[in-house]
């Protein structure tokens, strides 16, 4: 059986066993967004304010929204993020949005949850080379941060845990709604144009779904980069740590050039693609998944229909302004 073949068939298995695929209906393999549920305003609202908080860092000069900027679809459009004391990063910073259906977080899958994502950065000595009770100190010593935690949390103190949860929360009522695909899936036959359609039908066709699928359009599985060639041999730079992948977590040889596969949401705004940064626009993005994940040679025209399709993927969020 071919690799996409194989790939499709795990994912209608999957979908099968999640009760969204049923034998007496037709359910698409994208599922719309759902808003967040479960999440305490106040909570949400700390959260917000200290992911823009620049004292999370340790010179007070980097905060979250310093490489995730809502605004531009959380992201800064940056092949790598400049962190603290004008250090670079190495790997591409993905979107915060969007991130609940998500399997793990970062690209190697590291953190199994938003709460022990959010330690990473903030301990990083080229993000935020901070530590918690330096954070906390800080934090302490705002008599209006320390009023907004005990609305959010009243019976617990400011600290590793609260600020963490609170961070989390906001992320996870980071949801992109109204989208024009998750409209059309709602039943609105009108709100996808006929390319965006035909987009859609060649996106199944030539198996990209078999990577891109669920609410989150991707998120949910991990593949290897480059599994009809070798990828990281003819993009013309010397492979580093971070290409290796979920190898870097598990030590396993099978995990090597493996990567949690991204979502699709909000893609129109989020470049450059791929850990590295590797194409620079969409059409080059859908160029070299054809080649190195599906072993084809993708059309223009189809090209521009799949890119149509992609762009019918951004939703709404009162902090997303691309799209005004």
């Amino acid at each position: 059986m071919r690799f996409r073949e194989l790939l499709l068939t795990r994912v209608f298995a999957g979908l099968c066993a999640l009760n969204v695929v049923r034998a007496d209906s037709v359910v698409e393999p994208v599922q719309p967004l759902a808003p967040a549920s479960g999440l305490r305003p106040e909570v949400v609202s700390l959260g917000k304010r200290l992911f823009h908080d620049p004292r999370l860092s340790r010179d007070n000069t980097v905060s979250c929204a310093h490489c995730h900027k809502l605004s531009l679809g959380g992201v800064d459009n940056m092949p790598v993020s400049i962190g603290i004391r004008g250090q670079q990063g190495g790997i591409n910073a993905p979107t915060v949005f969007n991130l609940n259906s998500h399997i793990a977080y970062f690209w190697d899958g590291r953190a199994p949850d938003l709460e022990s994502q959010i330690q990473d950065p903030l301990r990083n000595p080229v993000e935020m080379d901070s530590d918690w009770p330096e954070v906390t100190r800080k934090l302490k010593r705002d008599p209006s941060m320390q009023e907004a935690f005990e609305r959010a949390f009243p019976k617990e103190d400011i600290g590793k845990t609260t600020i963490s949860r609170a961070l989390a929360d906001f992320m996870r009522s980071l949801v992109t709604l109204d989208s024009p695909m998750d409209r059309w899936l709602r039943g609105d036959k009108m709100a996808l144009t006929p390319q965006q359609i035909r987009g859609y039908g060649l996106f199944k066709d030539y198996g990209c779904i078999a990577c891109h699928q669920g609410a989150a359009v991707g998120g949910n599985m991990y593949a290897t980069m480059g599994v009809m060639g070798d990828y990281f041999r003819n993009r013309g730079k010397p492979v580093t740590e971070k290409d290796y992948g979920r190898f870097n977590v598990t030590g396993l040889e099978e995990d090597r050039h493996v990567f949690k596969v991204p979502s699709l949401r909000l893609v129109a705004w989020t470049a450059p693609y791929f850990h590295d940064a590797g194409a620079d626009t969409l059409e080059k993005a859908i160029t070299i998944m054809g080649r190195y994940q599906l072993g084809r040679e993708i059309p223009p025209k189809d090209v521009q229909d799949i890119k149509a399709f992609l762009l019918g993927l951004s939703g709404k969020h009162p902090l997303f302004r691309a799209t005004e």
